[in-house]
């Protein structure tokens, strides 16, 4: 008799509880291990942000501290949110729920994919069938969902939204949106998505950054309206690979701003963000940029923008370095799904993005 396999297991890097940690008002990311390294490494700057007051300086403090208590308990909130939801929620849409089926997927998204898993397809065929919105900074636009499917998704979303069931924060800078695999649309919508389509594309467009090598993702939809999250600061995704899609509703304003790509070294650099590339959201299309890349948010004008956000993650890469701490990572074990894509095997034989 054929023995299961086990499933497999995905870490966090412990870096998790004290990097990045996004300061709004200020728009900093930061690194926060206490008071005194605050101070030291950030003083100069945080002043220059309006950070001057020992009172600025003591919310801040409290501000940090909640955050990082927040993450600690991310996990265990995380889970019993998707247990109660799996046992309570009562869909609108519960066809969204059964596997994703090509219907929902746009015909150059299907015809683009197709190509890509075809014996000889190479990158000169690809981008003959997707827009290349920057050839310099890799960035790409193409059809991903039907009109039918955004509208029958959104339904769900606003549902789910105006319901009583528990709510996490998409991510650390988004307060609006919904986490895909608390609601329980990883596995019949963002998996299949990622390994039947996205894969072979990505294998093509992003070969040195582990596009071959997708094992797991982390899906979520944000909101922005009047009233709520408006803009998003400059930032780059815990991710090797991203893939971006407006949904609806009707908008004006929010266009994206992609810079040039995360160092390590700096504290982001001004000269990275020194002439934008803005581009336009457009409903049902996605836009696809390495993870690294330096982006933002532009203020929403009018209505609601709802996207969906996949972060592509790649073990293969990421086992090497934490795009987050940038340094190998520190691995906790995580049993709530791909955790931060991490896991304890050895690195595979795989050419890693560079940072340059």
């Amino acid at each position: 008799m054929a023995t299961a396999r086990a499933p497999r297991r995905f870490c966090r890097c412990a870096c998790f509880c004290t990097e990045n940690l996004y300061v709004a008002r200020y728009r900093l990311h930061v690194r926060f291990q206490g008071e005194q390294q605050l101070l030291r490494d950030y003083g100069r700057i945080l002043r220059s942000r309006g950070c001057v007051s020992p009172k600025d300086f003591q919310e801040l403090l409290g501000e940090l501290e909640q955050e990082v208590e927040r993450r600690q308990r991310l996990g265990q909130e995380s889970a019993a949110r998707k247990a109660l939801i799996s046992s309570s929620y009562h869909p609108a849409r519960p066809d969204l729920y059964n596997t994703l089926q090509d219907e929902a997927l746009a015909p150059e998204f299907l015809a683009a994919a197709e190509y890509s898993a075809s014996p000889g397809a190479d990158l000169e065929g690809l981008l003959q069938r997707l827009e290349m919105v920057s050839g310099e900074k890799r960035i790409y636009r193409l059809p991903v969902f039907t009109a039918p499917f955004c509208r029958a998704l959104l339904e769900e979303l606003e549902h789910f939204e105006q319901s009583d069931m528990p709510k996490g924060r998409p991510n650390t800078m988004n307060n609006y949106g919904v986490l895909l695999h608390e609601l329980g649309l990883d596995e019949p919508l963002v998996t299949p998505l990622r390994e039947r389509f996205l894969q072979p594309l990505m294998a093509l467009l992003y070969p040195d950054c582990g596009g071959g090598w997708l094992d797991s993702h982390r899906a979520f939809v944000v909101k922005y309206a009047l009233g709520q999250d408006r803009e998003l600061g400059c930032h780059y995704d815990n991710a090797e690979l991203t893939l971006n899609v407006a949904l609806g509703k009707t908008f004006t304003g929010g266009a994206l701003y992609f810079g040039g790509l995360f160092q390590p070294s700096c504290l982001q650099a001004p000269s990275a963000l020194a002439r934008p590339l803005e581009v336009e959201h457009v409903v049902g299309q996605g836009i696809l940029h390495r993870g690294g890349q330096l982006h933002g948010a532009r203020p929403l004008g009018t209505g609601e923008r709802w996207n969906l956000v996949i972060w592509l993650r790649a073990s293969a890469v990421r086992n090497r370095l934490c795009p987050m701490c940038c340094r190998k990572p520190d691995l906790v074990d995580d049993d709530e799904g791909f955790g931060d894509g991490f896991t304890r095997e050895e690195p595979t034989a795989v050419d890693v993005c560079m940072l340059t």
